[in-house]
């Protein structure tokens, strides 16, 4: 989410900007545009990409515009309340570990360096990006785990009808269930905590007025934006 006051400050250069100027030059000023209005706040086209090309890097493909646009406001929900419950920032250390585990899907260095160029974020993108999605993990984990209750015939039921069967199609042997019953605990723990919490951002979603901003059509020939669907450079 961008700082309150620049996009106030790109907001204001767009009204100083606003004078008559050919198409081209028109198109090639508008790089940005409101994609979603929350509350007071909004999320641009910007914010939508830097998710994607995050999405990109991690895990090899992005979401569609529409379902970025949905993540984007689930994210300002989770955001707005951990801030003002002044939630703790991730630990550098947390944010560290989880950069490096991105690092590990490259060949090497060089190889990382020339995916994040491909995708024109810096690593200091790449480390605002993960401190941001670990803030938000740990807050929703926070507000969830200690409701969670997680009892033995769940475990044992998780063993025999998902591990096993899983195990055996791919010709291995499932281990005593003492010896996984603990990470079957923590799975469905993780997996109720992420039912918990979609439900509780559905509930909040009514409570918020959201406004989603179709994208501009363009005239025929043109494929500048209008100067009040964005922002200036």
């Amino acid at each position: 989410m961008r700082p309150k006051a620049l996009i106030v400050a790109l907001l204001c250069a767009a009204a100083l900007l606003a004078a008559p100027a050919p198409p081209s030059a028109r198109a090639q000023q508008i790089v940005d545009r409101i994609v979603v209005r929350i509350e007071d706040d909004i999320v641009t086209q910007s914010d939508l990409d830097e998710l994607a090309a995050y999405q990109k890097l991690v895990t090899g493909h992005a979401d569609s515009q529409d379902r970025l646009t949905v993540e984007s406001i689930e994210q300002w929900i989770v955001n707005s309340e951990a801030q003002a419950a002044h939630f703790p920032a991730a630990p550098d250390l947390e944010v560290r570990g989880d950069i490096a585990e991105i690092q590990k899907k490259f060949a090497s260095p060089e190889a990382y360096r020339a995916r994040l160029a491909e995708l024109g974020i810096s690593a200091d993108d790449v480390q605002q990006m993960v401190a941001r999605q670990t803030y938000l993990e740990r807050y929703l984990d926070s507000k969830f785990r200690d409701a969670v209750q997680i009892d033995a015939k769940q475990i044992e039921t998780y063993y025999n009808e998902q591990l096993v069967p899983a195990l055996q199609k791919q010709g291995q042997a499932a281990p005593p269930l003492g010896e996984v019953q603990d990470h079957i605990r923590e799975l469905l723990t993780e997996q109720e905590i992420n039912r918990m919490a979609g439900q509780w951002i559905d509930e909040t979603k009514g409570r918020l007025r959201i406004e989603i901003i179709a994208a501009p059509v363009a005239a025929p020939g043109s494929n500048a934006s209008s100067p009040s669907s964005g922002a200036p450079k």
